[in-house]
């Protein structure tokens, strides 16, 4: 348990030893001191400020949600118990590796009599772990590497890859874990679902059917009326259809060949209160050039409709923006947004033309070092709301207004077969009132790139 600690400009008493503070820590008290500390100790303060010292990578706003609670509480006891919950709750999400309170009494033109400062002093996980072990069995043994990567976009992401050599047996694994996308929302989604695959001439076909509760709730208390009026349950039960014809002879960094996909969901029909068609696919092409070069060219596109009077989620909508599909951006913050918060857009198109090349010189060819490749990039695409009372040719002119676009270089790793990480230097063009930029060195980590 960490140490709560405790300062004032006039000794405050310490009690709650649950909260890990000792006898030691407090000063001695004199004895012309105990009618103040009898008003700090039997009357109601008030946190005006709460601070967090120490953040590199993490967004202020994702914390917002975990410390909430200290505003509320009503006395020194009272302040130091929920400065320790909320510190509970921060090394909770997995992003720090220390967490330590310290509460004063507030300073400043504003300060109030009774007015305490709760600071958490916080010190961030490295960007990058890895480990390495062995194991032993009945006539077997293998080599196990590991790899983890959190909080990568500063949002409490966690990326995790293990990589098991044995001498009966080679395995990847990959896990991933995003918290709901950037706006003052958290989502939390309880369900079941069943799931038919089976191939159809050259394609591959699956059909699906998710029964999904949804608790959307704001994480802000500064979150967007829009936002705040997404808060709340709903039920989505849906039926939905994919098909691929996949030719390539890599999903990660392939070389030739190419991706066709097409992916339609129905909700509303099977029960539960959302009900819309949602549209989108996806086209990439690949071919080898010279000098171990290859060009590929990626088309995204999608198309969400309402069915009856009431209005798509920003469940459900189409996000874009970030390392994954238009890099120079941040992650999913462009488009349609009320005060900061990003709602998704309900159509939206995203093209990339990419060249990738060996490294300079070759070092480690044919071995480690044809796991990384150079990258020279051009993305394009834009994201917004349609009002279907217009007609086709209104919607493509949308699109095609305000496109935002960018263009860089970087380096590209690839994990196995099943994901790469992206290191890329990034100039955003083409950027509109409320997007977030991210204009220079951006990282990336994923198994679905643009």
């Amino acid at each position: 348990m960490g140490t709560v600690h405790a300062r004032s400009l006039d000794p405050l008493p310490m009690r709650g030893p649950e909260l890990g503070v000792q006898a030691d820590d407090i000063e001695a008290l004199d004895i012309e001191q105990e009618p103040k500390q009898e008003v700090l100790e039997n009357k109601d303060v008030v946190v005006q400020r709460v601070h967090i010292d120490g953040l590199g990578r993490t967004k202020e706003d994702l914390l917002t949600y975990e410390i909430a609670e200290v505003f509320r509480a009503r006395n020194l006891i009272d302040v130091m118990r929920k400065s320790h919950e909320a510190r509970q709750k921060l090394l909770r999400l997995g992003i720090f590796r220390k967490v330590e309170v310290v509460i004063d009494t507030s300073r400043g033109e504003d300060a109030l009599p009774n007015g305490l400062d709760v600071t958490f002093e916080v010190t961030e996980l490295r960007r990058m772990t890895g480990s390495y072990n062995t194991m032993v069995g009945n006539n077997e043994g293998s080599m196990v590497l590991g790899l983890k990567l959190p909080n990568v976009f500063g949002r409490a992401e966690k990326l995790t890859f293990q990589f098991s050599y044995g001498t009966k047996e080679t395995s990847y694994d990959m896990n991933n874990f995003t918290p709901f996308p950037w706006s003052s929302l958290r989502e939390t989604d309880r369900g079941v679902s069943a799931e038919l695959s089976f191939p159809v001439w050259k394609t591959n076909q699956t059909l699906k059917w998710e029964g999904v509760w949804r608790e959307l709730g704001c994480l802000a208390r500064t979150a967007s009326f829009a936002v705040r009026e997404e808060s709340g349950h709903s039920l989505k039960s849906s039926l939905s259809h994919a098909m691929v014809i996949d030719t390539r002879n890599s999903s990660i960094l392939p070389k030739k060949g190419g991706l066709f996909k097409i992916h339609q969901e129905l909700a509303g029909y099977t029960g539960g209160d959302a009900s819309f068609l949602k549209e989108d696919f996806e086209i990439q092409l690949n071919r080898s050039l010279f000098w171990d070069s290859v060009l590929s060219a990626s088309l995204w596109g999608g198309l969400l409709l309402p069915i009856g009077d009431k209005p798509t989620s920003i469940a459900d909508r189409f996000y874009l923006g970030g390392p994954t599909s238009i890099r120079g951006f941040s992650m999913y913050s462009m488009g349609p947004q009320s005060e900061g918060d990003y709602l998704g857009g309900e159509a939206y198109w995203a093209g990339g033309l990419h060249l990738y090349t060996p490294l300079p010189f070759r070092p480690g060819r044919g071995g480690f070092g044809d796991l990384f490749r150079t990258h020279f990039f051009l993305n394009a695409g834009n994201l917004c709301n349609l009002n279907y009372g217009e007609g086709p040719q209104a919607h493509l002119k949308k699109l095609a207004e305000c496109i935002r676009w960018s263009y860089g270089l970087g380096i590209v790793l690839r994990l196995g077969n099943i994901a790469r990480l992206e290191l890329n230097y990034c100039i955003p063009m083409g950027v509109q009132s409320g997007d977030r930029i991210c204009d220079g060195v951006q990282f990336g980590a994923g198994i679905r790139f643009l």
